[in-house]
């Protein structure tokens, strides 16, 4: 197995830890009987935390959003164990992506926008050839302002990640923190977040590269096949 490989991560792992186990022991182990509100928090902190602990020691480099999501993890237990009221809950769900779009929007004036991180890389598409063509047809200037409002659209689908986190989080996470009830509405919050935030927030992302396509397209005659990589 070559090292690109290995570096690969699974998804159906990450949805697991992240997503499926914690919900399970949020919504079904959480009473009295079983782990309790406390530790049932903590018992289903433990698999992302842990997960992100892993992770990071295994590639042995620093990513920027993964601390954010870590941050917001621990956040979650803080509030839960401090039994804050739940309102900050729907703060910190949405705070997290705020961050995201507000540093996707900073980076623009930076020599590294982060649209390149997310969907103009050198591993979705041949940069190297884009440039190429963009310097032959004398159109760098142009593709920038066009770089600039895929980048806009890019914060926009976090932007709208923020406000379905805290609509979800208001609207489901209503019992006082250290319940049975809490953990087990948190449970519904973390099943949920996959469809009704991931998705439409997705399909915004989806737009923003169909854009930068197109424009790769007008401004350097290349066709999609072309661009993309192929392995």
């Amino acid at each position: 197995m070559s090292k690109e490989q290995q570096k690969k991560e699974n998804p159906l792992i990450n949805i697991a830890v992240n997503i499926i186990i914690p919900t399970v022991v949020l919504s079904k182990l959480s009473d009295e009987q079983y782990l309790g509100p406390q530790m049932g928090l903590i018992a289903a902190l433990i698999f992302p935390v842990g997960y992100g602990i892993w992770d990071f020691a295994k590639e042995k480099k620093v990513n920027g959003f993964s601390i954010l999501g870590f941050v917001s993890i621990l956040l979650t237990g803080v509030v839960g164990l401090l039994e804050l009221d739940p309102f900050w809950i729907a703060i910190k769900e949405a705070a997290v992506p705020l961050v995201f779009g507000i540093a996707i929007l900073i980076s623009m004036k930076t020599s590294y926008p982060l649209v390149k991180k997310f969907i103009y890389n050198d591993q979705i598409m041949d940069i190297d050839k884009v440039d190429t063509h963009l310097r032959e047809n004398n159109q760098i200037e142009n593709f920038q302002k066009k770089l600039d409002s895929a980048t806009v659209m890019l914060a926009g689908s976090f932007f709208l990640s923020a406000a379905l986190n805290y609509g979800l989080a208001r609207y489901l996470v209503k019992s006082p923190a250290g319940t049975v009830a809490f953990n087990e509405e948190l449970g519904q919050m973390t099943a949920l977040s996959f469809p009704v935030i991931a998705v439409p927030s997705t399909i915004v992302m989806g737009i923003a590269l169909w854009y930068l396509i197109k424009s790769i397209k007008e401004c350097t005659g290349l066709q999609l096949e072309e661009v993309m990589r192929t392995n």
